[in-house]
């Protein structure tokens, strides 16, 4: 796999030299509003004519959690057959880590990644460690407003367990923050950070764990795919893992790859690769089965 990406028509380009599929959720499937045009095909065309696909997501939720919510945004059940969760790699580290206690930063919505622990949440200056799967609210707050508090536990030499690595998202027109941008500044500040989610280990680690139980043997990296549009985490992870990999630009960082007329550009995309350090085999601007009429690949 080289480093510059070949611009593809579709899934279905490269699909027959894989027997599986992990794919990121947010950004390639769904933009937290709706489902993108053409993600659902692509998703049941390789489960029909290759394998498995697993929905590889950096969410700071459990797993059983996930197929609801896509329900809601539109997406079939037949366009996966599981779905893996930074959720489900912080559970385990967070069971791994007893009766220690832990000052806790993220919104409600998170609360059921808790849901059959028992942490023991206290205050920030009798913590251990710290527990973060988001900002309080991501939608008023901004990750500078947290500096202070980050400063403090820095100082108390707490570790953080990161339960969400991916820095920000778009939800339909609008920027989110995540639990990686408070993860990052508390590094900045000399403070410990263990990741669970894209792009580091446990996550594929349970994720290879997944396929075998489906096809009931365990399938080898090299025929494995991966598609995803984070360069930081999905990119990065597939990388480190060995991976094949299929960037989606219609993501968080599609802008700089496009030319004037909007359309991925060969030389820009091996430019952005090349500075970030990056691998892809392919690139698409959606994700898609097969090229939509009068937009082939260039």
């Amino acid at each position: 796999m080289t480093g510059a990406p070949v611009i593809l028509n579709g899934l279905k380009d490269v699909a027959a030299r894989y027997d599986a599929l992990l794919c990121d959720v947010w950004g390639v499937v769904h933009n937290g509003r709706a489902v993108f045009p053409g993600a659902e095909a692509a998703l049941t065309g390789f489960r029909k004519e290759r394998g498995p696909v697993i929905l590889l997501t950096n969410a700071p939720r459990p797993a059983h959690i996930i197929p609801a919510q896509l329900d809601r945004l539109g997406l079939p059940r037949e366009a996966y057959d599981a779905v893996v969760t930074s959720g489900d790699a912080t559970t385990a580290e967070l069971a791994s880590r007893g009766d220690l206690k832990a000052f806790k930063i993220g919104p409600d919505k998170d609360e059921e990644l808790y849901r059959g622990l028992t942490p023991n949440f206290v205050e920030l200056g009798e913590a251990d460690y710290i527990i973060c799967t988001g900002l309080y609210d991501d939608i008023a707050e901004q990750p500078d407003d947290y500096r202070p508090l980050l400063q403090d536990a820095a100082a108390r030499k707490l570790p953080m367990l990161c339960a969400n690595p991916d820095i920000i998202v778009k939800f339909g027109d609008r920027t989110l923050w995540c639990a990686g941008a408070l993860a990052d500044i508390y590094a900045q500040l000399g403070g410990e950070v263990i990741f669970t989610g894209k792009p580091h280990k446990p996550i594929y680690d349970l994720a290879y764990k997944r396929i075998a139980e489906i096809t009931g043997a365990p399938v080898s990296k090299e025929r494995i795919l991966a598609v995803g549009d984070g360069l930081g985490t999905d990119i990065a992870g597939a990388n480190a893992e060995g991976l094949d990999v299929i960037f989606i630009a219609d993501g968080i960082h599609g802008g700089p790859a496009r030319n004037d007329a909007g359309r991925l550009d060969p030389r820009k995309l091996k430019a952005m690769f090349a500075e970030e350090g990056r691998r892809a085999l392919g690139a698409l601007e959606q994700l898609r089965w097969t090229a939509q009429r009068g937009a082939e690949a260039t």
